[in-house]
């Protein structure tokens, strides 16, 4: 489904170039849930940003069904993002004057989905928010903030889900429900989750270890995928 080819992506300080990705070659599959493990400055939120069509490689080929999306100008970026990718950002990114169901919805206008609302309050019912729709951000939790924004990236049906550090701001408790609720999705898209938690990688079906800006481990968990019940952090 997903296909990166040599693909780097460097930043000029001055008059040092900083490798934050150098010749990242992987194949991600339909329905896989695949981890991009590392440390901060190993490049995994570097190479997200790149898959979801946020930023563009210095060099290299990123493919998704056979087409090269790696030369899209900021339309065609805009328009890659709208259909194929779900975002879930560790820091939620609600905005803080629309309730629930309208910062969920305005993501359903976005991507013109038709009846939007109805999708909306459905997506809200899906991770358990349906008496929560009505608040506003600063009236929710943690846990129920990170639920409207997997409502807001399932409510476009997009068959990839990027997450970055999900469940770096909550507790651990709320954590294992949010990583449940993707793994609920699975059915459906193909996940690509970013943490620097080791633990985590466990649940998925694929490791991607990411170290000074190249690939330094792939390969399934080591011991076997778990079930979320089995994480301890």
């Amino acid at each position: 489904m997903l296909t990166l080819e040599n693909v780097t992506k460097y930043y000029q300080m001055g008059s040092m170039t900083v490798k934050a990705l150098d010749g990242i070659g992987v194949s991600i599959d339909k329905n896989e849930f695949v981890v991009l493990l590392g440390p901060s400055g190993s490049g995994k939120t570097t190479l997200l940003n790149l898959i979801g069509a946020l930023d563009r490689p210095t060099d290299g080929l990123i493919r998704l069904n056979g087409i090269n999306i790696t030369k899209y100008n900021r339309n065609k970026q805009y328009t890659f993002r709208r259909k194929y990718i779900g975002f879930i950002f560790q820091t939620f990114n609600l905005f803080p004057g629309l309730s629930a169901l309208e910062n969920v919805q305005y993501v359903a206008d976005l991507a013109r989905i038709k009846k939007s609302k109805q999708k909306s309050i459905e997506s809200l019912k899906a991770v358990g928010l349906e008496d929560r729709i009505s608040h506003f951000p600063h009236q929710l939790s943690g846990g129920e903030q990170q639920r409207v924004a997997i409502a807001r990236a399932l409510v476009k049906n997009a068959p990839i889900i990027l997450a970055d550090e999900p469940t770096g701001e909550l507790d651990f408790k709320t954590g294992q429900q949010i990583l449940d609720l993707l793994l609920e999705q699975q059915e459906h898209a193909t996940i690509i989750l970013v943490t620097h938690n080791r633990e985590i990688a466990r649940i998925t079906d694929r490791v991607i270890e990411l170290h000074s800006g190249k690939i330094a481990k792939d390969g399934p968990p080591k011991n076997g995928k778990v079930p979320v019940e089995e994480l301890w952090w």
